[in-house]
């Protein structure tokens, strides 16, 4: 069977992440296929999508077998946040794991090129800092984090034996704290709880005293890299880290973002999650180096522009609040 090497597959692509990378794909003038369960996912982020010629959204769970054309494949399906990876964690070994197999299979079926989206979460609680792809990690295998963490082990394992025994093209990024439009009001993530609480005028709640760092790159920079990623020759499979090495305090981010929304939010402080880590900061020499990439939106700008999706996005929630309250019953 021939595929069209123009058609392109983003799993997962009704989420934050791979919505952006659908509206990139279709920029660039591919055809576009974007498979997604919806259950963290959202419709409206594909909305504008769908009058276009070139763009199709087929409702499926990767960890079931899908036949169809393409070549590539950008394999993103999997909760990310830890309220969702959390909330049910057989489910998310099961879209990592599993997830990545049938994907990997279609790869080489249809000889095509994987992306398979991984984390810096597979460095775990980091002994080492900043964190190099070097750095084998320091996870706890049996902790609520590891269904996330294992499971995006586990599908790079697979990546690299298909690669080994099959000669599947893959990429492998590593993928460090993203931000921007699209994330979900509730995600747990602390960019947007911050922004969240701060334009609600809320306490914002900062996790044990606020010193651990994290970097935090825009989402636009996450998908040049891709991108990049797709497109360099076969030899480049990763794995390669993709962030801002730029590493801020919890409690230096919640003051930006106070400064930025203007709000009087109040800090208050609670309890450190189980195995969350004390510091988490890409090394991005490789990324550099083979990719010629490295981010280029500040933190300040696109704190900016996803303030501003959020000051829009709450508005629309209030408005429709207000008027399922005026409905008669």
């Amino acid at each position: 069977m021939t595929c069209d090497r123009r058609r392109v597959l983003v799993t997962g692509g009704a989420g934050f992440v791979g919505s952006h990378l659908c509206d990139r794909l279709l920029a660039d003038g591919r055809d576009v296929v974007a498979l997604d369960n919806f259950s963290t996912g959202s419709r409206d982020n594909l909305a504008h999508l769908l009058d276009h010629p070139d763009f199709e959204v087929i409702p499926h769970d990767v960890a079931f077998p899908i036949h169809l054309d393409a070549g590539e494949i950008y394999n993103l399906a999997c909760p990310a946040s830890p309220v969702h990876y959390q909330f049910d964690p057989v489910q998310t070994i099961r879209s990592s794991v599993l997830g990545a197999a049938n994907m990997l299979d279609l790869a080489h079926r249809m000889n095509a090129t994987i992306l398979q989206a991984s984390t810096s979460e597979v460095y775990g609680d980091p002994e080492v800092h900043p964190q190099t792809e070097t750095y084998r990690g320091n996870v706890n295998p049996i902790g609520p984090r590891a269904c996330y963490d294992e499971g995006k082990r586990c599908a790079e394992t697979l990546c690299f034996d298909y690669h080994r025994q099959h000669g599947t093209r893959i990429r492998v990024p590593r993928i460090f704290n993203t931000y921007g439009p699209r994330m979900h009001h509730n995600d747990g993530r602390v960019v947007s709880n911050f922004i969240v609480q701060a334009l609600r005028g809320e306490d914002m709640t900062i996790y044990g005293d606020g010193s651990q760092t994290r970097a935090f790159c825009y989402v636009d920079d996450l998908i040049d890299a891709f991108v990049l990623m797709m497109e360099a020759a076969d030899d480049v499979t990763g794995p390669i880290n993709l962030g801002n090495p730029h590493e801020i305090s919890m409690k230096e981010l919640a003051g930006h973002i106070i400064d930025l929304t203007g709000s009087r939010s109040k800090l208050v402080h609670t309890g450190l999650p189980v195995d969350d880590p004390v510091q988490r900061c890409p090394d991005i020499s490789l990324a550099r180096r083979v990719l010629g990439w490295s981010p280029r939106v500040s933190l300040e700008e696109g704190l900016r522009r996803t303030i501003g999706y959020f000051e829009a996005s709450l508005r629309g929630v209030a408005t429709s609040d207000a008027l399922i309250e005026g409905c008669p019953a």
